[in-house]
């Protein structure tokens, strides 16, 4: 139970070593006895994926390049910048070059919108424009644009684009001439330049990979694996090499049931508001019947005074006895109808207290998220003397991991329920979305009740919880992810 405590209490949990791993345990259920479901049919996350090598990665670009090249009778290396232009869409490659191959190779900046002059040479010497060295013509090398440089110029060119990290945008050394420089010709000019002939090919692999929509790097620390998948959805994966989750669509936290754009406008309007944040991220709170001031030390809001016993939510401060049939108002925010016709002050105002009711329950759940962590710990901590004790062995005991496993799963949901409502439009699909946000808040607080109490909970209506609470969460994932 989250009960209140004064000031002096230790909420840090940075210590905790063998606290929850991270979010990925919570998607992670041993069902092995239970009668196997097609899960893409009832899972609404549900989302195949595979994560692969550099090396089966390369392989998979180079049969991409390989049957373009061979179908279009063109070099890989031109392929290469064909796929790359048009996001590795195969089919749409050949459509454009069988229908007009000139202006495909003018549009992915192969060949230069008007015909080069024919270069006409009278003498067996020439200048370089660059380093204004006279040299033998067969010390020059040109792109489809003609213009002329020589052999040391184009790998100093290389090598400085190259230092800089670039390599598939690596153009023509002309004053305004956008024609790119195709990898063959680069690799030619640095073919005695090893290390940077090495960061060429590295920085073109990682340029590939991410104009592939159908691959994604694991944003993992140190981590190599790249996740592909032929659908390009905005769904959770896990790497199973460093265990990272995230979503496949925009490489950043899992979000469901809020879209990658919305999540960015979110996260910018909080980084941007971060001083207003502040003031309500305060971990106190005063009793709102003895007054005395409060600090939440776990997940649960179903909060009870230590002095005089009071049970009231964390979140609007009313009596917890009646917050079960008023839970919905709770999470729920009311537009001021006329708000159109305030002044502009007003209206300010309004947008202040709107963001303010969605930020502080998107803080809140997060910071319950971390809280229960330390419960977790002090449940194992608790289980663990009960099994030294001969009071059951650790399998009996297992259920409850299992349910803060779940909990965790379904308060991250909920936790990204808030900047998806905040930016709804209003109507009846915003009021049906509210209703089953608070729906699912509720059998999570409930969910979080049991598990803080678990000494004296039955198991059976502890596992019933469970699912209640998993179904609101799937109910309202089938509703409104948008996929």
């Amino acid at each position: 139970m989250a009960t209140s405590q004064t000031n002096e209490s230790d909420m840090d949990c940075s210590d905790n070593e063998d606290c929850y791993e991270d979010y990925n345990d919570y998607y992670n259920d041993d069902n092995s006895d239970v009668e196997q479901i097609d899960p893409s049919k009832t899972d609404p996350e549900y989302f195949e994926y595979k994560c692969l090598s550099e090396e089966e990665v390369e392989r998979l670009l180079n049969e991409t390049v390989e049957s373009l090249s061979n179908r279009l009778v063109i070099s890989p290396s031109l392929a290469k910048v064909l796929l790359h232009s048009h996001l590795w869409n195969t089919n749409i490659v050949i459509h454009k070059y069988k229908e007009n191959p000139q202006q495909t190779l003018i549009w992915a900046k192969i060949d230069p919108p008007l015909p080069a002059k024919n270069i006409i040479f009278t003498s067996t010497y020439m200048a370089c424009p660059v380093c204004i060295t006279t040299q033998s013509i067969d010390k020059f090398f040109h792109l489809s644009c003609a213009h002329m440089f020589c052999k040391d110029c184009w790998t100093t060119h290389f090598e400085v684009q190259v230092s800089q990290g670039t390599s598939t945008a690596i153009s023509c050394m002309a004053r305004d001439c956008a024609i790119l420089a195709p990898e063959d010709f680069v690799l030619k000019h640095l073919q005695h330049k090893t290390s940077i002939r090495e960061k060429y090919q590295h920085f073109t692999f990682q340029d590939y990979v991410k104009s592939h929509p159908q691959l994604r790097f694991c944003p993992g620390p140190n981590c190599s694996i790249i996740v592909h998948s032929s659908e390009i959805k905005a769904k959770r994966v896990l790497c199973q090499q460093c265990k990272t989750a995230f979503c496949f669509r925009c490489g950043c936290d899992y979000h469901a049931p809020t879209d990658c754009q919305v999540i960015k406008k979110w996260l910018t309007k909080c980084a941007d508001d971060s001083e207003t944040a502040n003031y309500i991220s305060a971990h106190t709170k005063d009793c709102p019947k003895c007054h005395i001031c409060i600090e939440k030390n776990g997940g649960c809001n179903h909060m009870q005074c230590y002095n005089c016993k009071y049970d009231f939510c964390w979140m609007c401060l009313g009596d917890w006895k009646s917050h079960g049939s008023e839970y919905y108002e709770c999470s729920r925010y009311r537009e001021n109808p006329n708000i159109a016709h305030e002044s502009v002050h007003a209206q300010a105002r309004e947008a202040l207290k709107k963001y303010l009711h969605y930020y502080e329950r998107w803080e809140n759940h997060s910071k319950s998220l971390k809280l229960e962590e330390q419960t977790l710990e002090k449940l194992r901590a608790r289980i663990n003397q009960k099994v030294m004790s001969g009071l059951g062995t650790w399998i009996d005991w297992q259920y409850l991991f299992t349910a803060a496993n779940l909990l965790a799963k379904c308060r991250y949901t909920l936790q990204y329920t808030y900047p998806f409502a905040y930016y709804m439009d209003p109507g009846p699909r915003k009021e049906l979305f509210e209703y089953q946000q608070a729906q699912l808040e509720a059998e999570i607080e409930n969910l979080s009740w049991k598990i803080e109490r678990a000494e004296t909970t039955d198991r059976g209506d502890l596992e019933n919880q469970m699912d209640i609470a998993e179904k609101r969460r799937t109910t309202l994932l089938k509703d409104f992810l948008d996929v």
